[in-house]
């Protein structure tokens, strides 16, 4: 079963939405009016109910995801 069942918006809206709050940190009517100009129709209140719904799941999962601080690149040889 599906997180975004029973939204109106596809989850690719939603996960967009939800990350300009959190990686930008915008306000939700600003939100709200890069989505317009896009031609999405969406409420700020939607947008807020969505980072407040979906934003811990999010974190969650990278958090899970995350390897740790210089784990990824080995050190240069010389």
């Amino acid at each position: 079963m599906s997180i975004y069942k029973r939204h109106r918006f596809p989850p690719d809206i939603v996960r967009y939405a939800v990350w300009l709050y959190y990686r930008l940190n915008l306000i939700f009517r600003d939100i709200e009016d890069l989505l317009a100009q896009r031609g999405i129709s969406v409420s700020y209140e939607a947008v807020r109910l969505w980072c407040n719904k979906f934003g811990r799941l999010y974190a969650d999962k990278l958090r899970q995801s995350h390897n740790g601080y210089g784990d990824v690149i080995p050190p240069p040889k010389k």
